[in-house]
Formats: C-alpha cells, structure tokens, sequence
C-alpha cells in the first residue's frame, strides 16, 4: 500500500467552517493518509461562512476530492450537493461533500459518530430508549444514531416550544417520539427511566441541568473540549458511565476518509492520532 503512483499523485482535501482553526480533521485526516501509505495527499482547514460555501466549493482545485463540513455550513452543504444521501436528507444537513464525476455528494457521517459513540457502552439493549436534551442542528443526526442503533422511544427536551422540527426528523427515522420542556417536573423521571440520556445543549448552558445528568443510566455527551465538560463531570462523580464527543468525531471521520480515499478506515492511527492531540 502507499507504492502506486495513484498514492502519490497530489490529492487533497479540506474542512469549511467558521472559525475553523479549532478543528481536529486535518488530525485525524492526516493520521489516515500517512497510515494508508497516501504520500501525496494533503488536508487543511478553509475559513468558509455559509453564503461563502458555493463559491468555495466552486472553486475547487482539481486534485481536490472533498470536504469535511462543520458549523455554520452543514445546511448550505445540503442545499449545494447534486446527490445527498437519504440520511442526509432525512437530517437536513451534511457534514460531508465527496467529488463525483456529475457533481457533489453530500451525507452526514455524524450519524455513524453517534452510533460508534453509543457502541462504547457496555450493555446498552438492542432497543434502548433515549432522552435528548436540546434540539438543535445536532439532535438530528443524534436521533438518525439512535434509530440506526436500534432505539424506538426517544424524549425530546428543550427549553422553548421549539422541538417541532427535531420531532419530524425523529419521527421521520421512526422513531416513537415525546416533547417535552427542559423545565417539566416529568423530566427527571423520563432521565432516570432511560437507558440513555444525551447531552446536545452547549456549556454553560448544561450546567443548570446537572439534576437531570445525575439521575441518568448512561451520558453521552457530543460535547469534548475542555473536558470533562459540566455534565461529564456530574456524571462521572456520580458514577454514571461516559462517553464523550470526542469519540462521536472519531467515528463520522471513519466514513470521511473511505468517501474520499475509497479505502477501509485505519481506524486504530486515527484513534491514537486524536487522543495524542487531546492530550489523553
């Protein structure tokens, strides 16, 4: 592997965000094309808002074979492709955009971030039930996880009268789907009765919610820098099981790397890669 010429033509790709210097993709990007023996190919991180996108991705040198999208632009990614993948259109976002030969792909590999996240619990059922807290651009591709990890009943807290959307794409994964408000007296009942409960709500919003976290079975938090994060550290004090964000990012970069490179995941340089950067 990594002898061809095809290896060592240049080849690249590339994250679109803002701010986008915090992202971890060209780590693990990296990590994946000198593991795969991928000596001409190259990654790096393109500040990008969402009315820049197109023209962006218009512009796209020739050797470049796709992008890895993060906050604000998994929307206009969606709206640009020219195919999208059912998940992605179920979602109503994308976090990825692969070159092909009539155009751009879009999907939404965070869906198997969230089911490589719920894979780290031991002894979670086949059909586990879920509370999420939030419902916002991320509590989609969480319920797609949940769905793809078996799950049928899912609670969907927020703090407005705002789940509606989050609820159709939930039910649209079919999904047996309740809405609740953060503030519900039933809530804490719903957390402790669940075999999951789900963090999507951004620090320090979360740290009023610590009496939710510390009745639950099992924390995911898609949250992971700094960590722990308040519910992490809630959780973990109590004894609860935790599997953070870091290992979502870990899993949706998995099936990045074989859309673009069409080659298995070195799962284990990536792993290693991205805890090396973490610094755990």
């Amino acid at each position: 592997m990594g002898d061809s010429a095809a290896d060592r033509s240049p080849r690249s790709a590339a994250v679109l965000g803002h701010p986008v210097d915090h992202s971890l993709s060209p780590v693990l990007h990296g990590a994946a094309y000198r593991a795969l023996g991928l000596d001409g190919w190259t990654y790096e991180r393109i500040d990008c808002t969402e009315g820049q996108l197109p023209a962006v991705v218009d512009s796209s040198p020739d050797h470049r074979v796709g992008y890895s999208v993060t906050m604000p632009n998994k929307f206009a990614a969606l709206g640009y492709a020219t195919e999208v993948s059912d998940r992605a259109r179920i979602v109503g976002s994308a976090n990825t955009l692969v070159r092909r030969e009539t155009g751009w792909f879009a999907d939404c590999t965070d869906v198997d971030g969230v089911t490589g996240a719920l894979a780290g619990f031991n002894g979670l059922p086949a059909e586990p039930t879920a509370v999420v807290l939030g419902v916002g651009g991320t509590a989609r591709p969480v319920l797609a996880g949940l769905a793809a990890a078996g799950a049928t009943r899912v609670v969907l807290a927020s703090r407005r009268d705002n789940a509606g959307p989050a609820a159709d794409c939930g039910r649209a994964l079919g999904l047996e789907i309740h809405t609740v408000l953060l503030s519900d007296a039933t809530l804490p009942d719903e957390v402790s009765r669940s075999d999951v409960l789900v963090n999507t709500v951004p620090e320090p919003g979360v740290g009023a919610l610590t009496h939710l976290v510390t009745g639950a079975n099992r924390l995911f938090d898609v949250l992971y820098d700094p960590w722990p994060t308040a519910a992490a550290s809630a959780a973990l004090s109590a004894g609860i099981p935790v599997v953070g964000g870091d290992v979502m990012l870990l899993n949706q970069a998995f099936g990045q790397v074989e859309l673009f490179t069409g080659r298995p995941a070195p799962r284990q340089a990536m792993a290693a890669a991205l805890a090396d950067a973490l610094g755990r």
